[in-house]
């Protein structure tokens, strides 16, 4: 079995974690907390940029006291709010990065160039199609055949007026059987 690595923050705001599991739970529960108290005193979800920024610096703080470590995680964290779609990334050191499309973890250059490469046409994409994208991006960083199967692999996404979903296994299989019909250039753009 496979660790969950995909957390439910709030109704559009979800995270992905890279790292120790430990550390990513104490600050999936921070922004819980946060984002719940934001709810009850202003009757409004937490703007995703304010909250970001509370986790960055409390990382941060992290690295300034020596009786402290420094938390052992990078999170991708994805949501909605009224200023539109978001996804960011914060560091252990407290940096926090905007991106229209990224990834983390062991061996996630591959993705990210993947992500470079193909970003332009994802304007023109449905939420299936991004997803399918995404497979194509964890396809490039693997090392064996096997490796990416849907057991293996967690699928989360969050839409104008879909809340933050995390896909069963049976819908991550048709998503597989999808991505072997998929081809990412017939969804580039044409400039001329």
């Amino acid at each position: 079995s496979y660790q969950e690595k995909i957390f439910k923050i709030d109704d559009y705001i979800g995270m992905a974690m890279a790292g120790l599991t430990a550390d990513a739970r104490v600050l999936c529960k921070y922004m819980r907390n946060e984002c719940l108290n934001h709810k009850y005193v202003f009757e409004s979800p937490h703007p995703m940029k304010r909250l970001i920024n509370k986790v960055a610096e409390k990382s941060q703080i992290k690295t300034q006291r020596s009786s402290k470590r420094p938390y052992g995680v990078g999170l991708l964290v994805v949501g909605i709010d009224q200023d539109g779609p978001h996804l960011y990334e914060t560091c252990p050191s407290g940096n926090l990065y905007e991106y229209y499309a990224y990834a983390i973890g062991a061996r996630s250059q591959a993705a990210r160039t993947y992500f470079e490469d193909n970003f332009k046409a994802f304007n023109n994409c449905d939420t299936e199609q991004l997803i399918l994208h995404g497979l194509s991006a964890l396809k490039k960083i693997s090392q064996e055949e096997n490796e990416v199967v849907p057991k293996s692999v967690e699928i989360a996404f969050v839409a104008e007026g879909v809340p933050f979903t995390v896909l069963k296994l049976e819908e991550i299989e048709e998503y597989f059987k999808k991505h072997e019909t998929f081809k990412p250039q017939d969804q580039m753009e044409i400039v001329s």
